[in-house]
């Protein structure tokens, strides 16, 4: 069970978002190098990093801040955010990511998606953004007709790594994570499922570390981790002692 610290960056800069909305930001660091550096320090394994700006233009915007991380963490990292195309993921796969996260081109393109796992194996993740149940793109500007396990469906067998699953509806507001719909999409598809948006506390973690969870790869936390709602080091011993269970 994996603890994904969140990097979110606009304009160069680490921030949180409050439900999904640009305007609502709260900046937490200028240097994403020495956030991520700092997570690494506290005993996270993985790296979750959204390029922000690149999500709603389409395009990578953040690409300096990104290659900063990169270069700050020895740890994985994990890129969404305005990743479109196949030289894109390429470029960025070359340049160190560990895995890539297609979200709109997910919705838009799902064979590229399913071309992308063929030439690069375990390296791409699929981003289920929902809100109201139904899956949004375009940075969350936009909703589909597109449910999320029918979504999740499309790519069974077709070798996507994980599914970040993210209740806008929850991202950013700390009201804790929507276990009852990741844990339905989770045992709806045989893919790993991560869990994205809104946890808020220690009775998260909690959660995470209870058997019924473990189904899950992982779950994200930005806010929280920031405001210090969890203590890293307190998070990552229970979720440590439910691997040395297992």
């Amino acid at each position: 069970m994996i603890l994904f610290p969140a990097i979110d960056l606009k304009d160069g800069q680490c921030v949180r978002l409050k439900l999904g909305d640009m305007d609502q930001a709260t900046v937490y660091n200028d240097s994403p190098g020495a956030q991520a550096k700092a997570f690494e320090e506290q005993g996270f394994d993985w790296l979750h990093v959204v390029d922000l700006n690149g999500a709603f233009a389409g395009e990578s915007v953040n690409g300096a801040a990104v290659e900063e991380i990169l270069a700050s963490t020895k740890n994985p990292v994990q890129l969404g955010g305005g990743i479109r195309n196949l030289d894109h993921i390429a470029s960025w796969l070359d340049k160190g990511l560990a895995r890539v996260i297609l979200g709109t081109v997910a919705v838009r393109e799902p064979e590229l998606v399913k071309q992308a796992c063929r030439e690069f194996p375990g390296k791409i993740a699929v981003g289920i953004d929902a809100k109201g149940g139904k899956v949004a793109v375009e940075g969350w500007a936009e909703a589909s007709e597109l449910g999320v396990v029918e979504l999740a469906k499309e790519f069974e067998g077709a070798g996507v790594s994980a599914i970040i699953y993210t209740d806008i509806d929850r991202d950013g507001v700390l009201k804790g994570i929507n276990w009852e719909s990741t844990l339905h999409l989770a045992q709806s598809v045989s893919i790993p499922v991560i869990a994205s948006g809104g946890l808020a506390s220690m009775d998260d973690i909690n959660m995470m570390a209870s058997d019924e969870a473990q189904i899950l790869e992982g779950a994200i936390s930005g806010r929280a981790l920031y405001d210090g709602r969890i203590d890293p080091n307190e998070a990552l011993s229970v979720l440590k002692n439910v691997k040395n269970k297992g």
